[in-house]
């Protein structure tokens, strides 16, 4: 894919433009993150060049500025909430946040339990946060939040919340999904950071949308198909077009709030710094597009796999058609369908001439590669091992894995551990392949071709395994899904 993004501009100019705004204030600034601070792969995929870790080595160009809070709903530990790109809960989330700021040096201040009601799975994880060694605090609900300015500003609404002591200048204030209540902890810290007699400041990072794009670009576009589950719409912030006559960016939730927080702001520090929502971000990912092309093409192809994971979702009774329609309108908006799509026409082309589960995989130079189900191997697999073949000019009739090492697996699968399908899913046989390459110089020679799928297109005339959807998000392919089962079972895990 061709680049889009200078990720280095990026670097550099983020970090100083942060900087600039803690001097605003007490040398002390609360910097809500939303979206993803590691794994951003929304981000690197509607912006070719940006890096899935760019906010994270931005944030180590600052590292001895910074502390982190980590915020975490209490309702959402007690429904056992999934972050769905990973399938783990909000809760080991945490956990392994920690795990990744603490392995590349960055401080962790505090975990931040929010909306507080003596939730007993949030106690149990209290303890075990404590028990690790991690400082806690609780922070409760508040009748009447947002709007309810004069109860939440006083000793009985942020009041009552645990106060966090921090040490750095830059805390980053982040969490394990959205609705986790981060900008309500920033908001309780600067009243007691205020009442301490320190200036503290708040701004918020969030990628998109993009606030100097226009509103109907294809990376805003893009980014309310990510999240038209949740009704984010894309606006121009009429706050900024009043005060300084442009046009900016930004999404309604950020809009609607924006004269209540800003009431809150001036009750605590006694006049808001900021004249709209706008103001309070310090994005500068717009800034830092040298392709924009490059951009609009890579969004429009985000905006139909969006489409294709919402249909999938629907089928699995996760979203409803109201979902489905928004994404549609987004598709018409940015005058894309699924016919841009290539490796989806191979496919369905495939799955028709066989009358079997297929998939296909588009390569970087534009080949399309397919594959199909047989006896040995699901079609996942088949592709995969044919994609390899290709990349390492293999002829397509040579095993690359004997089938005498498929059948023991095989059997092993069916016999020994009860599992009814016998084919062998992606993750098993990328096993098998490894092992086949220790003494298999063409084996070898395939399996050193893994990194070339990196960034490929892949699509599947059925719904895949988790287990095979797992290892192509780890091989770095984008893969799509025709809403269908392979089976008529009810239950598909």
């Amino acid at each position: 894919m061709k680049i889009g993004f200078d990720h280095k501009k990026y670097l550099e100019m983020q970090s100083r433009h942060i900087k600039e705004r803690i001097q605003m204030f007490d040398n002390k600034l609360y910097l809500e993150f939303g979206g993803k601070l590691f794994d951003d792969h929304h981000a690197s995929r509607v912006l070719p060049g940006f890096q899935p870790d760019s906010k994270l080595k931005m944030l180590l160009t600052l590292k001895d500025s910074v502390e982190v809070l980590i915020v975490i709903n209490a309702a959402d530990i007690e429904k056992n909430k999934v972050r769905g790109d990973l399938g783990i809960s909000y809760d080991d989330e945490t956990l392994r946040l920690i795990d990744a700021f603490r392995g590349v040096e960055l401080y962790v201040g505090c975990v931040i339990i929010s909306q507080y009601q003596n939730q007993p799975s949030a106690d149990k994880f209290i303890y075990h946060l404590n028990q690790l060694g991690i400082k806690t605090a609780k922070h409760y609900p508040i009748s009447g939040y947002p709007n309810n300015v004069k109860l939440i500003v006083s000793e009985d609404g942020f009041g009552k919340n645990d106060f966090v002591e921090t040490t750095r200048p830059l805390v980053v204030v982040t969490a394990p999904g959205p609705g986790s209540g981060k900008m309500a902890c920033c908001l309780s810290q600067l009243y007691h950071e205020n009442k301490r007699g320190i200036k503290a400041g708040y701004a918020k990072f969030e990628t998109f949308p993009i606030w100097n794009l226009p509103l109907k670009h294809p990376i805003n576009l893009a980014y309310e198909a990510a999240t038209a589950d949740l009704n984010d719409i894309n606006m121009i912030d009429p706050f900024h077009l009043e005060a300084y006559g442009k046009t900016t960016v930004n999404y309604n939730r950020d809009v609607e709030i924006f004269p209540v927080l800003n009431t809150i702001l001036e009750r605590i520090m006694g006049e808001s710094p900021y004249k709209s929502p706008t103001d309070m971000g310090v994005n500068m990912a717009g800034n830092c597009i040298i392709d924009d092309e490059a951009c609009k093409r890579a969004s429009k192809e985000e905006i139909v796999r969006r489409y294709y994971a919402a249909l999938v979702d629907q089928k699995r009774g996760l979203v409803s058609e109201d979902t489905i329609a928004k994404i549609e309108l987004v598709m018409s908006q940015a005058e894309t369908s699924i016919d841009e799509r290539k490796c989806v026409k191979a496919c369905m082309e495939r799955f028709e001439a066989t009358h079997e589960p297929a998939c296909s995989i588009e390569l970087a130079d534009g080949q399309i590669i397919t594959g199909k189900t047989t006896s040995l191997l699901g079609a996942a697999s088949a592709t995969i091992l044919n994609a390899l073949k290709v990349l390492g000019k293999i002829d397509h009739d040579i095993f690359l894995i004997s089938p005498s090492i498929i059948e023991p697996i095989q059997k092993l699968k069916t016999q020994n551990l009860g599992n009814n399908n016998p084919r062998l899913h992606v993750d098993e046989v990328l096993i098998a392949l490894s092992i086949a390459a220790t003494t298999n110089p063409i084996s070898h020679t395939a399996f050193k071709q893994l990194e070339k799928l990196r960034g490929c297109q892949a699509h599947s005339s059925v719904i895949l395994s988790d287990v095979d959807m797992n290892i192509f998000r780890k091989l770095g392919i984008h893969l799509t899904c025709e809403p269908v089962y392979q089976t008529k079972k009810l239950y598909h895990k």
